[in-house]
């Protein structure tokens, strides 16, 4: 579990001034096409591509390799068929032999799993009624997919088997859009998910653990598994006033976005006995300037020391993440960046930071900080 130290009874808002300053340029600038780019992936799942990474944006999923002296290339790319369809988000995953793979959706509501060593479909799932807003993998089992769709549900998908497992909706669920959703990093049954309804929900998947592991052995049609519904969350949360467009477990705290230009760091306190009561306790504000559009997600590097969030104007800021009171550690800003940045990507060690935009770009930005940093 992250400890943090010295909070007290009032949450503590970080300074827009960088205390620990960390010297990232830009090293390549890619134009991947007119369409916006909703997304940016790390291959997080298997330590031989840890410097591979997903973009979507339009029709078109694309893999790259970031190479050293800032060098980015293209390994692959998958355009659906759809001309119509415009992907939103990208995952990656893999089989139980380890073969990776990318899922990704968008404003389908079908979600693509692409088999990234053969390069073809693996699976289509369809299921959601509406478009998808977010798919995250699960690292500790990384055949487990979940997606938040506009349909105002959660779902939770066997890639292997292309079973759908669970659905998390109904008189509990979230009353608008689901824009965002998370794995627990260590505890297995747990998910947050947060939404138009200006909420957070976190899930409880325990009772349900033996069809997710059937899903596992499933040999019949998909469409005949044994789907469930997990109709109430352990814990609702309002602790923002405003869309919460992004959110992810930091151990056992949660970071939050809204579109009131900041993350936010608290602790859900679950009342055991009570599923859905309990309080929130404010731990930490990440303030995040011009950031007052909706669907901008920050992300964080493998360890979770940093996050990375970008802004309507283009601009990038860094946050150390295992500290209090919080601390800038790099405010990043390029003449011809100017568009909105929907994600960024930072790299397992937090040496390589990636922005898509909305104007079809890819930014690099690498740390010279230390001088024997791979980019130098």
């Amino acid at each position: 579990m992250v400890k943090l130290f010295g909070l007290g009874s009032e949450p503590v808002t970080g300074i827009l001034n960088p205390l620990k300053k960390r010297e990232y340029r830009v090293t390549n600038r890619l134009q991947e096409g007119k369409r916006p780019l909703y997304a940016v992936v790390f291959n997080f799942i298997d330590s031989r591509y840890f410097n591979v990474f997903a973009t979507v944006g339009g029709n078109r999923v694309t893999i790259y390799h970031c190479l050293e002296g800032g060098v980015i290339a293209v390994l692959q790319s998958y355009v659906d068929e759809d001309k119509d369809e415009s992907f939103y988000t990208v995952s990656w995953a893999c089989n139980p032999n380890g073969s990776p793979y990318v899922v990704a959706g968008g404003i389908n509501g079908i979600i693509r799993v692409i088999d990234a060593g053969s390069e073809k479909i693996h699976k289509s799932f369809v299921g959601h009624g509406d478009s998808i807003n977010e798919i995250r993998t699960q690292t500790l089992r990384p055949s487990l997919v979940i997606s938040a769709s506009k349909d105002e549900s959660v779902r939770l998908w066997n890639v292997h088997t292309g079973v759908c497992i669970l659905i998390f909706a109904g008189a509990g669920g979230h009353r608008n859009e689901v824009l965002s959703v998370d794995f627990h990093p260590s505890d297995i049954f747990k998910i947050a998910s947060c939404g138009m309804d200006n909420t957070v929900k976190i899930w409880s998947m325990k009772d349900f653990w033996s069809y997710v592991e059937q899903s596992f052995t499933w040999t019949d049609i998909p469409s005949k598994f044994p789907t469930k519904y997990v109709q109430f969350p352990v814990f609702n949360a309002s602790v923002h006033s405003n869309y919460v467009d992004c959110t992810r477990w930091l151990g056992d705290f949660i970071l939050s976005k809204s579109v009131d230009n900041e993350i936010v760091l608290w602790e859900p306190k679950v009342k055991e006995q009570v599923p859905g009561e309990g309080s929130v306790d404010v731990l930490q504000k990440y303030p995040v300037p011009e950031c007052d559009i909706w669907f901008i997600k920050f992300s964080c590097d493998f360890h979770y020391n940093a996050a990375a969030i970008g802004n309507r104007e283009g601009k990038i800021f860094v946050w150390e993440l295992q500290s209090s009171p919080p601390v800038l550690i790099a405010k990043l800003s390029h003449a011809q960046s100017k568009s909105p940045i929907r994600q960024t990507a930072v790299s397992f060690d937090g040496s390589t930071i990636l922005s898509c935009c909305e104007d079809g770009t890819i930014w690099r930005w690498d740390d010279f900080s230390n001088s024997n940093s791979e980019a130098a």
